[in-house]
């Protein structure tokens, strides 16, 4: 088969306290299937990309049972998925926020058949066969070692392939902290094979070992110039920003730097969120979409806002809508639609 994207990282039980209550408080979790490129892969196969997703997951384990039919409900094929024996699913646990107080995330990753999961576990000719894109982010290499060499061995496969990748900072310092890691000196090599960056100045910052002075556009527009002049083969770098009103009211804009220009939206108020987790793989997965559409820039950033913003409006990490969905919200059409 042929892919228009496939993407590699961990599936996660996502177990959240009941709003508003904090995690100490909860007598009941929430559960959920969550992860970032697992987001992204199953947005896309909603708005009718063709999709992949390589991972590991537990053989003979009912979560990680779950997890394969809710991809593959979606429309994400899983046949990279490997199965292996005597391991366990990653677990995050989310205390969701309410009024002033921020959401807070706390990981339980260690030991899971994904973080064990060696390289050469992975056939990169077969997973990434008749592959347009592959689609990476900063949280795989995070995870540790053996996670660091897998996405960087995807990376360079897909290059050598003539396959674009796409990469999304997703800066999780939690997970960094936990070994003796060089964020920057792992994902360079990796995001030096990235034609299409999800990030903002403080992820080109990172990068490049930098800081940008101003504010604002102008911030946003001087990081984004130093990327291009350090990274050759890169075309677009796509980002959001969020002013937070409080925990339910987040003004969001969407932008796209390429190397003659940028486009930024207009702020967009979404009131009354639900849940924000995933809501930076949807606006991922909006840009993607309306690039393989072949729509001009405009369009895809106004896409990606488009579908970061209807996400806000679900429980769970993924986004679960469609077409129709992302054109009736670009329209402006908020009433009931019979």
């Amino acid at each position: 088969m042929s892919f228009d994207l496939v993407s590699l990282g961990e599936v996660m039980l996502r177990l959240a306290a009941p709003p508003p209550q904090r995690l100490e408080q909860a007598v009941s979790l929430d559960v959920q299937i969550g992860g970032s490129e697992a987001n992204v892969a199953a947005a896309c196969a909603r708005l009718g990309l063709r999709t992949a997703f390589i991972s590991a997951f537990p053989a003979a384990h009912a979560w990680a049972d779950r997890a394969v039919r809710e991809l593959t409900g979606h429309g994400v094929d899983c046949a990279g998925v490997l199965r292996p024996a005597g391991a366990r699913m990653g677990l995050y646990f989310l205390s969701p926020g309410a009024a002033q107080r921020a959401s807070e995330i706390v990981y339980d990753r260690e030991g899971s058949s994904f973080a064990l999961a060696d390289s050469g576990d992975f056939e990169w000719d077969r997973l990434l066969a008749g592959a347009d894109w592959l689609h990476l982010s900063g949280i795989t290499p995070a995870l540790g070692p053996q996670s660091a060499r897998l996405a960087t061995e995807a990376a360079e496969a897909a290059a050598a392939k003539g396959i674009k990748v796409s990469f999304d900072g997703n800066y999780r310092a939690q997970l960094w902290r936990r070994w003796d890691a060089d964020p920057r000196a792992i994902l360079m090599p990796i995001v030096e094979k990235a034609a299409i960056l999800f990030g903002n100045h403080r992820d080109i910052a990172m990068l490049l070992g930098t800081n940008f002075e101003g504010e604002g556009e102008e911030r946003r527009r001087g990081s984004a110039e130093k990327a291009f002049a350090a990274l050759p083969q890169l075309e677009l770098i796509a980002s959001t920003s969020r002013h937070v009103v409080d925990a339910d009211t987040h003004r969001i804009a969407g932008r796209i730097d390429a190397r003659d220009g940028a486009i930024q939206t207009d702020e967009v108020v979404v009131a009354g969120i639900v849940d924000r987790i995933g809501a930076g793989d949807a606006f991922a997965a909006g840009v993607l979409h309306g690039l393989f559409l072949g729509r001009d820039r405009d369009w895809a950033v106004r896409a990606g806002l488009a579908l970061a913003c209807l996400k806000h409006s679900l429980p769970g990490d993924a986004s679960l809508f469609g077409p129709a969905d992302l054109d009736s919200f670009m329209a402006g059409e908020l009433d009931v639609r019979r």
